[in-house]
């Protein structure tokens, strides 16, 4: 029994500090010498040396036969050309830390998160705050677009042409910036905000950029940036949305009567942003070249164009209309559309390139529009609900003052503190050259989503003022926007399930795709060093999410100490035990894992709200952890650790595992249900952050920051501010009189009702008073609902239809 514990003792300790073969071999030996065993356990030693230590060996006796049994089994996905073009495309980034099983913790702290630069900030501070004033949300959705007067400003204040270098006109703007003025445009009205988004995102400016020639780049770029030419970019079709592999879209290289070599284009395609007004589209499409006058593959794949919008064949003039929500979407087709060869982005040679350029792009945009919409919703709902519970009263109190209603408000800013958190460091990462494919899924999923919870919330917070739509509603038409941003760059539901684990498990993981490849090209060396190295990365996890989890994440080493150092140790913690089970998981279902949706969105799950939380660590940290920002920490932490909880529990309680099935779902999940990583944000801490809410002041405009508050008296945003700031001081004069009341200096009456005679005795001072009195009349019109006469409720949209168009066109 000894014998065996000191075994168990060191093989342990060896995988969990990942020792090398060598060092294993050694210790062993000196186990063995030390027990004195007899020669059957000397014999088992001395085939591990021979299969470990000499890889010649180990090749012809194992790898080779294996190699064989995998690939008659099909254990190993196979994948397709569009399939590893999506997972080469981009970079991995601080996912891979965290599907190592063993991150670098200094790495997570090292993290960039960067600094608006003074002349991105001016153009923030001024050109985005007059873009805002100059916007009515209201009149955008009365009258189905954005005035005319919007449109010439987006063009004349560089608005087109945010990610375009300067050499072209452009004001080559950083993602962090660019980040921040999607979201603040957004924060205003968010037809605005998509309106940029789309010319300054995946489309024409950005493929040129990278891959355009030089002539197209100097033709288009600044006729871009100066909003000459209108861009949008054709990728969805009926029978091709999150599959893009199935596109429809068609090319055929030909050659015309005057001996030119030219493209036919027929598409249809539907849900184009901005495609009614674009001069210019950009067009994904599946190139096919019979006679190979490219010279190359008949069949070169899916290929990108730019065609002017009046070559003829093209057939627009129809709009969608997404949940009411006034910003051009459209369907439109090509029939028999002809073009020449040098259309394609980046020329002829760059004919199927299409798919690897996408990929790679879409892997940076997933990480700056939509997550920038989602912080800057979430930080302005944060705002909206802090002040309206505040101002608003029921049964003699502030509504914030009661828990049912606190503890909404609390997740709204918790999710607020974390969202900005990850905003920052994925600018940060694409702004430092890296194209994150897996992470900019994360983002692009939790913010999209935690956005839809958070209106939500505001929702009930607000009530009756929230549904009932006019100029002073804030919450509405956000409200009705988040679904929107659910599904486009990729449906949500498949984005959890394919993308974050599918894709990471492959071009995360150190080995995997070492793996398939090698397999597919027969070659042994790389596949048994691949191999052998991922079996001691599975024991080296196995050990590690063992001793982890006995030791609730003790046993990891951090290099920090105070507040965030538990949760670094949890993070070691729950990416050790991803790690084992993710490979549990490949190695029991093989390229059946994919079709197990349901399990790979609780990894996704995982996997993504421990990078939510490295964030979240890394703000903290670097803001030099503020004491009065402690309770956003804690419960934007706590919300994390819930969420890794829950997704584990569902893994455990439904993995199948030959033989082992029992211990997974039985011991296994009763232990990890019994040893929670976290249970969610206790009472007393949700009431600390529902309090800072309501609180005017630093902290609140600080956390609540890049979201457009505008100065004009009568607009909403300005009016519940005024009033809340204005009930806040009141609150303070009222504690006078109910401490007056409670000393029976005054007699017990209603406080308002007492002001005249806590006057009199002294206790307030006429101005005082009169204070009081003033935020009374603020706090009424501040909660006060937008009402209609019948004839104008039931005015049509022909007074404002969709605009006038010819206001978006050049000049």
């Amino acid at each position: 029994m000894i014998t065996f514990i000191l075994f168990l003792v060191t093989t342990l300790a060896l995988g969990f500090f990942g020792a090398p073969a060598v060092a294993w071999a050694g210790v062993y030996s000196l186990v063995l010498l030390w027990t004195g065993v007899g020669i059957a356990a000397w014999a088992l030693l001395g085939f591990f040396i021979v299969l470990f230590l000499a890889p010649p060996i180990r090749r012809t006796v194992l790898t080779k036969p294996l190699m064989g049994f995998l690939k008659r089994a099909g254990i190993l996905p196979e994948i397709s050309r569009t399939e590893r073009e999506a997972l080469e495309a981009g970079t991995v980034w601080l996912e891979g830390e965290l599907f190592s099983g063993k991150p670098d913790l200094q790495k997570l702290l090292d993290v960039e998160s960067p600094e608006l630069s003074a002349e991105e900030s001016a153009f923030l501070e001024g050109p985005v705050e007059e873009l805002c004033a100059m916007t009515d949300d209201w009149e955008v959705f009365q009258k189905r677009d954005l005035s005319p007067e919007v449109w010439r400003a987006m063009k004349g204040l560089g608005f087109f042409g945010l990610i375009i270098p300067k050499k072209y006109g452009g004001l080559e703007l950083s993602a962090n910036a660019v980040s921040a003025v999607i979201g603040k445009m957004s924060s205003r009205s968010i037809p605005l905000g998509i309106t940029a988004m789309v010319p300054n995102s995946l489309g024409p400016a950005e493929l040129l950029v990278h891959y355009g020639t030089e002539d197209q780049k100097n033709y288009y770029l600044p006729k871009l940036a100066k909003g000459e030419v209108l861009p949008c970019f054709a990728l969805t079709e009926p029978n091709a949305g999150s599959d893009a592999g199935a596109m429809e879209a068609k090319g055929v290289v030909f050659r015309n009567k005057a001996g030119e070599v030219m493209l036919r284009l027929n598409w249809r395609k539907r849900y184009i942003t901005l495609a009614a007004l674009a001069d210019v589209i950009g067009l994904a499409f599946k190139l096919e070249d019979p006679d190979m006058l490219l010279g190359g593959d008949p069949h070169p794949g899916i290929t990108c164009a730019l065609i002017p919008a009046e070559t003829p064949g093209i057939v627009r003039g129809r709009q969608h209309d997404p949940l009411n929500v006034p910003f051009f979407n459209c369907p439109f087709e090509g029939h028999d559309v002809e073009i020449p060869v040098s259309a394609i982005i980046g020329g002829p040679e760059r004919a199927g390139e299409g798919w690897r350029m996408l990929m790679e792009q879409l892997a940076a945009g997933r990480g700056i529009m939509l997550p920038a919409q989602g912080a800057a919703g979430t930080k302005a709902m944060a705002r909206i609900t802090g002040a309206y519970a505040s101002v608003r009263k029921q049964f003699g109190l502030p509504i914030g003052k009661f828990e049912g209603i606190a503890e909404p408000m609390a997740d709204i800013g918790a999710r607020a503190y974390l969202l900005e958190a990850a905003r920052r460091i994925t600018a940060g990462a694409l702004d430092e050259g890296a194209k994150p494919a897996v992470v900019s899924a994360i983002a692009k999923y939790n913010f999209t989503e935690s956005f839809r919870k958070t209106v939500n919330h505001a929702m009930d917070i607000v009530g009756g003022a929230g549904i009932s739509r006019g100029p002073r509603n804030l919450i509405a038409h956000p409200y009705m926007a988040a679904p929107i941003s659910i599904t486009v760059e990729g449906a949500n539901i498949l984005t959890r399930t394919l993308m974050i684990f599918g894709q990471g498990a492959i071009r995360c993981h150190p080995f995997a795709y070492r793996e398939i490849s090698a397999l597919g090209k027969n070659d042994l060396v790389d596949f048994d060093d691949a191999f052998w190295s991922h079996l001691a990365h599975i024991v080296r996890n196995g050990s590690r999410s063992l001793l982890l989890t006995l030791s609730r994440g003790h046993f990891a080493s951090c290099p920090i100490e105070g507040a965030s150092r538990r949760d670094m140790q949890k993070i070691s913690w729950a990416s050790a035990s991803f790690a084992f089970w993710a490979d549990i998981a490949m190695g029991v279902y093989g390229g059946n894992l994919k079709r197990k949706e349901v399990l790979t969105g609780r990894f996704s799950d995982v996997l993504s709200w421990m990078f939510l939380a490295s964030a979240t660590i890394r703000r903290f940290e670097g803001e030099g952890r503020r004491p009065e920002d402690l309770p956003f920490y804690r419960a934007s932490m706590e919300i994390c650790w819930k969420q890794i909880q829950a997704a584990f529990d569902g893994i455990y309680s439904n993995l199948e595992v030959p033989g082992f099935s029992w211990a997974v779902r039985g011991p296994v999940a009763w232990w990890s249900r019994s040893n929670s990583l976290g249970v969610g944000v206790s009472d007393d801490t949700m009431a600390a952050v529902a309090a800072a809410m309501q609180t005017p002041g630093e902290q609140r405009d600080r956390l609540f920051d890049l979201v457009y508050l505008p100065q004009r008296e009568g607009e909403a945003a300005h009016r519940i501010e005024v009033a809340f700031i204005a009930c806040a001081k009141a609150e303070s004069i009222l504690a006078k009189v109910k401490k007056a009341i409670r000393q029976r200096k005054l007699p017990k009456t209603p406080l308002l009702e007492a002001l005249d005679s806590a006057a009199r005795a002294g206790i307030l001072s006429t101005a005082e008073v009169e204070e009081v009195r003033a935020a009374e009349k603020l706090r009424a019109d501040a909660i006060a609902v937008d009402g209609f006469a019948h004839r104008e409720y039931l005015r049509t949209a022909a007074e404002g239809g969709w605009g006038d168009h010819s206001s978006h066109k050049a000049g």
